[in-house]
C-alpha cells in the first residue's frame, strides 16, 4: 500500500471517528485511535507518522522491538509503541524496553515480571488490564476475584514502577449486535465498579472496538480503539512465529 493511500485511509477512520462520537453525544477527540500495525513494514509505520499519527500497537514482540528500533533510530521520540497480545513472561524483557504500555495485562506473574525489568531500568510502564468478556478469546482475566486481587497489590504500591491506566478488551467475533455490545458494555461497567473500589489508581481508558466494532464499542464508552486493517490493508501472514503468537487477530 502507498503512502498516499495509507494517508487516505487515516483521514477516513478519522472522520468516522469524530462521527461516531457525535452520535453518540460523545466530547470531539474522546477516542484515540491506535494503529495495529503487526505484520507491516516500517515504511508503513513511516506514512502513517507523515499522516500525523504516531501511536501504534503490535501483538508480536520480537517482530515490535526490531521494527520500532529502527523508527526510533531514524525519528527518535516520536512514535508511541503499545503491545496488545497475549504475552509470555519471556517477552517481557523487551516490552518493557521498547514500548511506553503493555495493554495485555491478565495474570499476576505478568505484573510482577514487569515491575522487575521496569525497575531496572528505573521505567515506569502504564498497563491495561485485560478482561476476558468474550468466548473467542482465552486470554484476559476471567476470575473476578483474581482481577480485584491484583488491583489491590497496584493499589497498595506493590508495583512501584507500573500504572494501571486502563481495562482492555475484545468482544466476540460475531453477527449479534446485542453479544458484542454487551461484551463493551460489561468493560464500562467493571470501570465504574473499579474506580470506586480503588480510587487511586488511574484507571481511565477503555480500549475495545476493532475495526468491524469500533462504532459500537464507541457508543458504549471506548476511549481507545484499536485498528489495523482498515489502515494498512491486508497483512502478510508469512511470517516465522516468534513464540508469541496471540489467540486471535486483534485489528
Amino acid at each position: 500500500m502507498t503512502a498516499d493511500q495509507i494517508k487516505d485511509n487515516f483521514d477516513k477512520i478519522r472522520l468516522d471517528i469524530a462521527n461516531a462520537e457525535k452520535a453518540s453525544g460523545r466530547e470531539s477527540g474522546s477516542v484515540i485511535l491506535c494503529a495495529v500495525s503487526k505484520f507491516h513494514p516500517v515504511q508503513s509505520v513511516l506514512a502513517a507518522m507523515d499522516a500525523g499519527h504516531f501511536l501504534f500497537g503490535e501483538n508480536r514482540v520480537q517482530e515490535a522491538f526490531s521494527k520500532f528500533t529502527e523508527i526510533n533510530t531514524m525519528r527518535p521520540g516520536k512514535a508511541q509503541l503499545h503491545i496488545i497480545g497475549s504475552l509470555q513472561l519471556n517477552k517481557v524483557k523487551k516490552s518493557v524496553e521498547i514500548a511506553s504500555c503493555i495493554q495485555s495485562v491478565d495474570r499476576e506473574d505478568l505484573l510482577k515480571e514487569i515491575e522487575k525489568h521496569a525497575s531496572k531500568l528505573n521505567k515506569t510502564m502504564d498497563v491495561f488490564l485485560e478482561i476476558h468478556t468474550g468466548e473467542d478469546s482465552k486470554s484476559g482475566y476471567k476470575d473476578e476475584s483474581e482481577l480485584m486481587a491484583s488491583l489491590q497489590n497496584l493499589s497498595s504500591g506493590l508495583y512501584p514502577h507500573i500504572r494501571a491506566t486502563g481495562l482492555m478488551t475484545m468482544a466476540p467475533f460475531c453477527d449479534d449486535e446485542k453479544i458484542v455490545r454487551k461484551s463493551f458494555s460489561s468493560l464500562r461497567e467493571l470501570r465504574e465498579k473499579v474506580n470506586k473500589s480503588f480510587p487511586n489508581l488511574p484507571i481511565k481508558e477503555l480500549s475495545m472496538g476493532m475495526s468491524g466494532d469500533y462504532k459500537i464499542a464507541i457508543e458504549e464508552g471506548s476511549t481507545m480503539v484499536r485498528i489495523g486493517t482498515a489502515l494498512f490493508g491486508e497483512r502478510e501472514y508469512n511470517k516465522p512465529n516468534d513464540g508469541n503468537q496471540t489467540t486471535a487477530i486483534w485489528n
